[in-house]
């Protein structure tokens, strides 16, 4: 599977991402969702602290052991857990950033985290203090680089204004085409890299495709919007093709986005997402045709 550089960072990352959420708390089937995205090529592995309590971290952390120096582990922080487990509060200090980096490490069996990520924020938080943590962090040798998880224009601003982040993490698809606007351009300039979510917009760009349509629609889409668009799109550019690979296809077709990152909770998914990641680009017609056909929508909060 090819790679594409992470930022201006060493990292190398495959252009397929196994995002961890979703995968099994049994070890035994967790593990092997994680050995078929490595026999698959895949190098690049996301999790939280806030997944499964921290359960999701010491699954992964368990399966890549043997393996640990040649892939990309990468993890977040931000989000505190209350004491009950009844829900969680947001906490970007500098003392709990500092604080939790160790007990990520603990659950994930290594000496350091490729990359660190900010797992939210809000341009309320004390961002010249979360940054210093971070600086810290990698200075003091417990993490590699690290990046923000953020939609929100004002603050994205921010920290490529005032952090050395090499990479942000950040919802991208056919149907959210909302980076196209500003963010994409602006980390380009800067060199960041951008690792795409939600690539099959919760199914309705894989061959279920309406399936998966609810009668809330999608983000601006009506329900009736997308039963024009997705049948169009099924017929101009899947044809002879998955809608999948055209969906994986699209994200990688930009140049700043270094790695498409999907979940998975079987092997077939792993499997399926792979072959995807690997098929033919698109053509610059095609690119053109599915966004004559799609909103160019743009962020309207967070400005």
């Amino acid at each position: 599977m090819k790679k594409r550089q992470l930022g201006n960072s060493d990292l190398f990352v495959t252009e397929l991402g196994l995002g961890c959420m979703s995968i099994d708390t049994d070890e035994k089937a967790a593990r092997y969702i994680i050995d078929t995205a490595l026999d698959e090529g895949i190098n690049y592995f996301d999790t939280a602290d806030l997944y499964d309590f921290g359960v999701n971290e010491t699954l992964v952390g368990a399966a890549l052991k043997p393996v640990r120096d040649k892939m990309i582990l990468a993890t977040k922080v931000g989000n505190r857990w209350r004491k009950d487990r009844s829900g969680w509060s947001w906490d970007p200090s500098k003392s709990y950033i500092k604080e939790e980096v160790k007990y990520s490490l603990k659950r994930l069996g290594t000496d350091y985290i490729d990359l660190y990520q900010l797992h939210g924020g809000t341009i309320e938080d004390p961002l010249e203090e979360t940054i210093e943590a971070f600086e810290e962090l990698k200075a003091e040798g417990y993490i590699r680089y690290y990046g923000i998880s953020s939609i929100r224009p004002n603050v994205i601003r921010e920290y490529v204004r005032k952090s050395k982040m090499v990479s942000v993490m950040m919802q991208y698809s056919i149907l959210d085409r909302r980076p196209e606007e500003e963010a994409l351009p602006l980390l380009a300039e800067h060199g960041i890299s951008v690792v795409t979510r939600g690539p099959l917009a919760k199914g309705l760009l894989s061959d279920r495709m309406l399936e998966k349509a609810s009668e809330k629609g999608y983000l601006d889409y009506s329900l009736e919007e997308l039963q024009e668009v997705l049948p169009l799109l099924k017929e101009k550019i899947a044809l002879g093709r998955s809608f999948t690979e055209v969906a994986l296809q699209y994200n990688l077709s930009n140049p700043t986005v270094a790695s498409v990152i999907t979940g998975a909770s079987s092997a077939e998914q792993v499997r399926s997402n792979a072959a995807a990641a690997m098929s033919r680009a698109l053509s610059d017609e095609e690119i053109s045709f599915i966004r004559k056909l799609t909103k160019a929508s743009v962020y309207q909060e967070h400005r």
